[in-house]
């Protein structure tokens, strides 16, 4: 039960003092300068103790967003490898605007506060932060409570839960037409880079990431048989990806004269276990061609353009690319437009072509 003691100072101003007691609970107290306020919290902690809800937020009192982070970062992304150095980086950017207060101090008010700031602050290259990269750092955020308030049961529940995340774009499609394809090609045969012309056509004809591509190694390449096993993907399964043609052509030509002090098939000229740096040769070529707006990555969308004008499905070129929802390629369904049109033709001529 609540008891109330009255404290009068020296000057006649007065406080309440309030200590609650259950059987089998520690002690609770708190002072007020009010005894309406005294009287609100005792029935609300005495509720909250019988309800097993009060040493919850209790405990939430007790650890800072700052402990959190570094728990996790500790704990958990070991477990992540390949996004361990972003997340940190993201979650560190948390802790050092909110590090210091106590998790139940951290309200869906304060994070939108701080997802704003994010918002309409630049990245390290001087560029606005995309609503992705926002989306991006409130995720890493988000997954810190979740495991906060499942496995380390410092919180009842996350003040993510009612933060909106910003709307992200469409999805950037840029890939190269004809004309273009044909130009950045001879500029890539043309390049001081022996292989840049190799690497990019494994890149187009297969839809492979850089990091996936930089890091194969050749036991995980079969010339034979034409394909290549992916054992680390973004999505964290391994990815089957098939050679044909101009490609498969070129990795059997390039097998030829493997360097035997790596696995890697493309080792870079200082250090034969880390890959090669095609940047400088890839923006030359890029310039030799005068192809504007043009990333590494836009080759992935080229390839899923490709399939997607030659009559691929979406989940075709889904599992083409390692995605495993439909929900990325969406982006390029109006390309294959054309293929649906002609699906749906060919229906109806067989329903109703009697008619």
């Amino acid at each position: 039960m609540a008891t109330i003691e009255t404290r009068t100072t020296d000057t006649g101003d007065k406080s309440y003092r309030v200590k609650v007691r259950l059987k089998g609970y520690p002690a609770q107290s708190a002072t007020f300068e009010r005894l309406t306020d005294a009287k609100k919290w005792a029935a609300a902690t005495e509720s909250a103790i019988r309800e097993g809800r009060h040493f919850k937020t209790a405990e939430a009192k007790k650890h800072t967003l700052a402990e959190m982070v570094e728990r996790y970062v500790k704990d958990v992304l070991p477990t992540k490898p390949k996004q361990a150095d972003k997340q940190k980086q993201q979650l560190e950017w948390w802790k050092d605007k909110i590090g210091a207060y106590t998790l139940s101090d951290i309200t869906p008010a304060m994070i939108v506060q701080y997802r704003d700031e994010l918002a309409s602050g630049e990245t390290y290259r001087g560029t606005p932060r995309s609503p992705a990269t926002v989306v991006r750092y409130m995720a890493a955020l988000s997954h810190a409570f979740t495991i906060a308030v499942n496995e380390w049961q410092w919180l009842e529940d996350s003040p993510m839960r009612n933060v909106k995340k910003p709307k992200e774009s469409r999805g950037r499609v840029r890939f190269l037409d004809d004309n273009e394809r044909q130009r950045f090609l001879t500029a890539c045969q043309q390049s001081s880079n022996e292989w840049l012309y190799l690497c990019v056509i494994l890149a187009l004809s297969t839809g492979m990431r850089q990091g996936e591509l930089m890091g194969l190694k050749w036991q995980d390449v079969n010339l034979k048989d034409g394909f290549i096993i992916l054992h680390e993907t973004k999505n964290g399964e391994r990815r089957r990806v098939p050679l044909a043609g101009h490609g498969l052509e070129l990795l059997r030509e390039h097998a030829k004269i493997r360097r035997l002090d790596t696995d890697l098939l493309f080792p870079g000229t200082i250090h034969a276990d880390k890959p090669i740096d095609l940047r400088k040769p890839f923006e030359n070529a890029l310039k030799t061609a005068e192809i504007n707006d043009f990333h590494w990555h836009d080759l992935r969308h080229c390839t899923a353009s490709y399939l997607a004008m030659n009559g691929a499905s979406l989940a075709e070129i889904a599992v083409v690319l390692g995605h495993k929802t439909l929900a990325m390629v969406k982006r390029y369904a109006h390309l294959s437009d054309g293929h649906v049109s002609n699906v749906v033709a060919s229906m109806n001529a067989k329903i109703f072509g009697g008619m």
